[in-house]
């Protein structure tokens, strides 16, 4: 049995090495988002120096694991088996939980995750043992949660305070550069410089350095009581050299922006590294004094010694600091992560990937109520003065980035100073949450919230809230279930959890891939948000719409066959097929309609204008198609689930020819959407009504068919005579799409069909 637990402590590192994988990845984004977001560098040096800044914070890293240990339990009265098996279920947990999170795309926070995990686990064990006959232990014998209460704190302070300084700080930031920075810089960007600086020196001196190996408590006490003149010194230093090197041509604010992205990624590294080697390190620490004790029985010997301060080996440090430095340069859910807050702090619009909901555009029109308030009170005078400070007309950032550099250095020196702030004040203000609310109090500030986006945002931001505090949550609940189970099952289940954990991340990374290959093919959009010339942004807006008008009839095609199969086979899985597939192209349609708009504000006026009526027609009636699909789907799908009389045999063929026309007419259409041909599409409307007179006559038929007194096949139909309605309804929204697509694809002048009288359909008719 005490090779079977030894076997349990390596699994427990292999999984610490999978989570510090998947835990780098989500907290990236604390040190990486304003680099990349301002374009401070490239991709590859903006990690070169984030991987110095973690290892150099790891390999410091004192070691120190009291969350682990005893922050959360009271070990003394744990037994050894207790102790595994919560240790076993917070590691299962946190992996699943960090990895779901990561593949979202939501940054969240590794301490939390953790703290609640212990805590959940805990608390189901803490109820076995308090159950037990002859148990004396009460709750509070067990379970300690004022750790767990000053996180939760922490994520009401960390939101408030943050937000607010950055929507302040950056405020007058911007007021004194001016979005024209570059050419406004002078002595200001000397003084700027030193006191960023001066910033992140004192948070790596408060927050980043305080607990390595090399601050002992002489060189603490004297930095604590030198820490003005530090800073006076640090101020006029600083100062000096960032004019020095304005002089020489240097960019500073790249400067800065570096520095903070070493200085937090040192922090993290250095304080939140036991979060994912703590808990295998105290085990194996566990081990070794159960086996130094003789072994024996697992459930009664206390795990006092945890207690006592942890010794952990240098070499575990160095270990844990490759690993993270390796995920951080290879993860590509790092830059999902990432790309999640630059996103959302963006100057200019982009793929809005949350949408909107009611919340946040209640918000909105408060805001926009308080905004205008404080606007008729503010004298004319200053709203002038302002309003030229804040001109966003001709703003400088780099190349390609979301942001300017100026905001990029506020958000880092103020992260630092407000993280280093909480630290001396005992306040338990988080890493991720500081970061993350400090970028959007400086987007906002920035007036990157525009009407056109704001809800946008403002629902990103509150989702991104609400998943820290889903985190503690699911945290909580997910330990306490597994370890239920853990606890009940013994080593089989412990084993059979850890398999299963790893087995879930690699299918999560495969379908993450596949994924994001996918989303990679989309580079069109990019290009045409990044296209100056607003003549050269129509024609490859026009391939966009092509390319997805033409997906969208394979998928309606597809959709079709799968809804009137099922129903004429009485085939559930069909229609279960489409139902889900139906579900999810009403999200696609609304993400594409997004992404299309944005782009059509960049065309030229006059071709905007020619052009937006048929772009909204056409997407209209994409949606209108769908809508026909999940309505004949749904009727559909309840008759069949339900055994009700399938089809009678008199109809089949009816429905089978009907399936294979407008199957083929949808199939006929991507191809003539590809060709552009205004005759193949004049073709394929005519085919559209000849469609709708065959299935008026069908329709007529099903009437007769109920005049006969058929009460036994009265309800089936009824559901026949629904799809043939809405197929109807279906095939008149596709005539009109053709003719949107035809609209956009050609010219009026050379595309004169459908509306001039000389057309050949307007002959025939």
């Amino acid at each position: 049995m005490d090779i079977l637990f030894l076997g349990i402590v390596v699994f427990l590192f292999l999984l610490a090495v999978v989570d510090l994988s998947v835990g780098v990845s989500n907290d990236a984004v604390n040190f990486l988002s304003s680099a990349v977001g301002s374009k401070a560098a490239s991709f590859k040096r903006i990690v070169f120096v984030a991987a110095i800044g973690v290892f150099i914070g790891a390999a410091m890293s004192n070691g120190m694991m009291d969350i682990a240990r005893h922050g959360i339990f009271r070990p003394e009265n744990l037994s050894f088996y207790d102790v595994i098996v919560i240790f076993m279920a917070v590691m299962v947990t946190d992996v699943i939980l960090l990895d779901v999170f990561n593949s979202l795309g939501m940054p969240t926070s590794t301490t939390v995750s953790m703290v609640f995990e212990l805590l959940g686990a805990t608390f189901v064990v803490a109820l076995f043992k308090t159950a037990a006959p002859e148990s004396t232990l009460s709750m509070g014998d067990l379970l300690n949660t004022e750790k767990a209460l000053s996180v939760i704190l922490g994520i009401f302070l960390s939101v408030a305070i943050a937000f607010v300084f950055g929507s302040l700080v950056q405020f007058l930031t911007r007021l004194i550069f001016t979005f024209e920075y570059k050419s406004k810089l002078k002595w200001k960007v000397a003084l700027f410089g030193g006191v960023a600086c001066t910033a992140i020196i004192y948070f790596m001196l408060i927050k980043g350095i305080k607990d390595l190996t090399v601050m002992t408590p002489e060189l603490k006490a004297w930095i604590s009581a030198n820490t003005a003149l530090i800073l006076v010194a640090c101020l006029v230093v600083f100062t000096v050299i960032m004019q020095l090197l304005h002089w020489m041509k240097v960019n500073v604010f790249k400067v800065v922006v570096l520095l903070g992205t070493f200085s937090l990624a040192m922090a993290f590294a250095g304080n939140d590294l036991v979060n994912f080697i703590g808990i295998p390190l105290t085990s194996l620490a566990s081990y070794q004094d159960y086996m130094a004790s003789g072994g024996g029985n697992l459930h009664g010997f206390s795990m006092e010694s945890l207690n006592g301060p942890a010794n952990t080996p240098f070499y575990f440090l160095i270990g844990a600091g490759m690993i993270m430095v390796v995920s951080l340069a290879t993860s590509r859910k790092a830059r999902q992560v990432t790309q999640t807050t630059v996103g959302l702090s963006a100057q200019s619009q982009g793929d809005e990937m949350f949408g909107s909901s009611r919340i946040g555009r209640s918000l909105v029109r408060v805001s926009l109520n308080a905004f205008n308030w404080v606007n008729d009170h503010t004298p004319a005078g200053v709203k002038r003065w302002i309003a030229r400070r804040m001109d966003a007309t001709n703003p400088q950032p780099e190349e390609g980035a979301a942001f300017d550099l100026v905001r990029g250095s506020v958000n880092l020196m103020l992260a630092g100073i407000l993280i280093a702030w909480g630290t001396s004040m005992k306040l338990p203000l988080s890493t991720t949450f500081v970061t993350f609310m400090v970028a959007m109090g400086t987007s906002l500030a920035d007036r990157a919230w525009g009407r056109e986006s704001a809800v946008f945002r403002i629902t990103g931001v509150i989702s991104v809230i609400g998943g820290w505090f889903i985190t503690a949550g699911v945290a909580f609940i997910g330990a306490g279930m597994v370890v239920c189970l853990m606890h009940l099952g013994g080593v089989p289940v412990m084993i059979a959890g850890g398999v299963i954990a790893l087995g879930l991340l690699i299918r999560s990374n495969i379908r993450f891939r596949k994924k994001k290959k996918e989303v990679e093919h989309d580079t069109l959009f990019q290009t045409i948000l990044s296209t100056e010339d607003s003549a050269e942004v129509w024609p490859l807006l026009r391939i966009y719409i092509n390319e997805k008008a033409k997906m969208f009839f394979h998928f309606a095609a597809t959709a079709y066959d799968d809804v009137s199969g099922g129903f004429l086979e009485d085939n559930t899985k069909m229609l279960s097929r489409a139902e889900k597939a139906l579900v999810e192209e009403k999200d696609v349609l609304k993400s594409q309609r997004r992404k299309m708009t944005l782009c059509l504000r960049r065309v030229a006026p006059e071709t905007a204008i020619e052009k937006s009526t048929w772009f909204h027609l056409e997407n209209n009636m994409a949606m209108s198609m769908t809508y026909n699909l999940r309505r004949m789907n749904e009727v559909c799908k309840e008759h069949v689930d339900n055994n009700f009389r399938p089809l009678p045999k008199v109809f089949h063929d009816n429905l089978a020819a009907i399936r294979r026309n407008i199957t083929a007419v949808l199939l006929d259409s991507e191809v003539a959407v590809e060709e552009s041909r205004p005759e193949v599409i004049d073709g394929l409307r005519r085919r559209c009504e000849d469609i709708k007179n065959v299935l008026t006559a069908r329709s007529r038929e099903v009437y007769d068919f109920l005049r006969k007194d058929n009460d036994a096949d009265m309800t089936v139909a009824y559901v026949y005579l629904n799809l043939l309605q809405e197929s109807q309804e279906l095939v008149s929204s596709l005539r009109k799409m053709l003719r949107a697509s035809g609209k956009l694809n050609l010219a009026p002048s050379s595309y004169r069909s459908f509306t001039h009288p000389d057309s050949p359909e307007a002959k025939a008719s």
